[in-house]
């Protein structure tokens, strides 16, 4: 096959793939053009590669859409998962909608700035005062149940399955999960409903690289971001699995590609 990256550093163990930086995509289009797939492009790339030049991207589209923010995702979990996403307003940060917001939700609540990512822009509210100094933070207003947890797990999706997943221990200097924040990395066993609601999702949404942030309360599983682009350093042997199930994906989906097509009718 050939391969063009976006990305070296991902992509820095994979065979016979070739790096182009993002920003010097139009001094290459004719070998854009000759590629078999174009992986991890930045997301202002999207339009020219994938409707200007119709070419296939790793991760897919759906990937890129959805886990462009936490509202996209929210907005997207309330139509096909609603009993397994937190309960969220989103609304503009006005006075109105501020004090509708601390009106509705029960104490404590999680509030996001849409666009972080690392465990950065979450705060817990437990005052007003809290409250108020977000407000001052953010354009939108994202607003969350609190579940109580002090763990939650990191599912690893690529192509079309499961290929890891950790628990993370909240860390001690707050509710954060992440790992970047101080979280600590437990081995454990995945719970099947867990598994199950991310294959769901991935499955339904067309998802083939994310990470999956799931929490358990009780039995029951609930999601609460993903995301397409995630650390590796929960564990030594992901970037790894990663990789292989990468290579065996991007195989698989050429083999089918070009396998001919069956002409003969379908009977009943």
């Amino acid at each position: 096959m050939n391969i063009i990256s976006f990305d070296a550093l991902r992509t820095l163990h994979l065979p016979n793939v070739r790096y182009i930086k993002p920003e010097s995509m139009y001094d290459h289009l004719d070998d854009i053009k000759q590629a078999d797939w174009l992986l991890f492009p930045q997301y202002w790339q999207l339009n020219a590669l994938v409707h200007g030049l119709k070419k296939r991207i790793f991760p897919s589209l759906a990937s890129y859409m959805i886990g462009h923010d936490k509202i996209e995702m929210t907005r997207t979990f309330r139509v096909v998962t609603p009993q397994h996403h937190p309960y969220t307003i989103i609304a503009a940060n006005t006075p109105y909608e501020a004090d509708k917001i601390w009106d509705t939700l029960c104490l404590p609540f999680v509030a996001k700035i849409p666009k972080s990512s690392m465990g950065n822009g979450v705060f817990l509210i437990e005052t007003i005062g809290q409250w108020r100094d977000y407000l001052e933070k953010t354009d939108v207003l994202y607003a969350q149940e609190y579940l109580p947890i002090d763990r939650d797990i990191r599912v690893i999706w690529v192509g079309n399955k499961i290929v890891n997943g950790y628990w993370r221990l909240q860390s001690d200097n707050g509710f954060h999960n992440n790992i970047s924040q101080g979280a600590q990395v437990e081995i454990g066993l995945i719970p099947k409903e867990a598994q199950d609601l991310v294959t769901y999702l991935a499955q339904s949404l067309d998802i083939n690289h994310a990470g999956f942030d799931i929490a358990m309360v009780g039995a029951t599983p609930y999601v609460i971001e993903i995301n397409r682009i995630f650390g590796n350093q929960g564990i030594a042997s992901i970037q790894s699995d990663v990789n292989t199930e990468l290579l065996n994906y991007l195989n698989e989906q050429q083999l089918l590609s070009t396998a001919p097509i069956n002409d003969q009718p379908i009977g009943f």
